[in-house]
């Protein structure tokens, strides 16, 4: 099994990374989806939440009003260290089970956009990080994701910068172009992946 860790600012094209990697064959274990399972309704880490922010963090249903959350971490680091310490560890004891689930043979590709911000490189064989200037993160969050300028650019702030997350690639993909540019790079990327995860046999 070839450990990968996958990581890339916001709105640098990550997630369309993974899909492609999935396409090929990669076993994906993705750290955002699985942090909304961990505070699902009826998870202990939902109630973890509520007790560290209050009520007012839930919606009308009782779910995690992630825009109200989100407003409050954002703005401040301290709050939002406070949601990591809740949530990460339960993001890491699952994806250490779906990890056990898979294949010897498999790459597992760890999807992790705070993996520079929390020093977690050195739990992968090889980390690719995609890159993309912040000028491209900006336009993409505001035009594809409706953000304001400001809640795009305090987003972009809470992470890694740059040049932190380009110092721990092995691999890095430069999506700063059009989506078309980016399937080859992805291609080569998981050709050279499966070929360390036979080496490694």
């Amino acid at each position: 099994m070839l450990k990968v860790g996958l990581t890339g600012g916001i709105g640098a094209g990550k997630s369309e990374v993974s899909r492609l990697l999935v396409s090929y064959g990669a076993v994906l274990i993705d750290a955002d989806r699985i942090a909304r399972e961990v505070v699902e309704p009826g998870t202990a880490g939902l109630a973890a939440v509520v007790a560290e922010f209050g009520p007012e963090v839930l919606d009308a249903r009782g779910s995690l009003d992630r825009p109200k959350l989100g407003a409050i971490v954002f703005a401040d680091p301290e709050r939002l260290a406070a949601l990591n310490a809740i949530v990460h560890p339960l993001v890491g004891a699952r994806s250490a089970e779906l990890e056990a689930e898979a294949g010897s043979d498999d790459v597992v590709v760890h999807d992790v956009p705070l993996l520079t911000e929390n020093g977690l490189a050195p739990l992968y064989d090889l980390v690719v990080v995609v890159d993309a200037s912040p000028e491209t993160q900006l336009d993409r969050l505001v035009r594809l994701r409706g953000m304001t300028e400001p809640e795009a650019r305090a987003r972009m702030a809470a992470q890694a910068t740059r040049a932190q997350r380009r110092a721990v690639a092995d691999l890095l993909i430069d999506n700063d172009g059009p989506l078309e540019a980016l399937e080859p790079q992805v291609r080569t990327v998981w050709d050279e992946l499966r070929q360390r995860a036979a080496d490694a046999r």
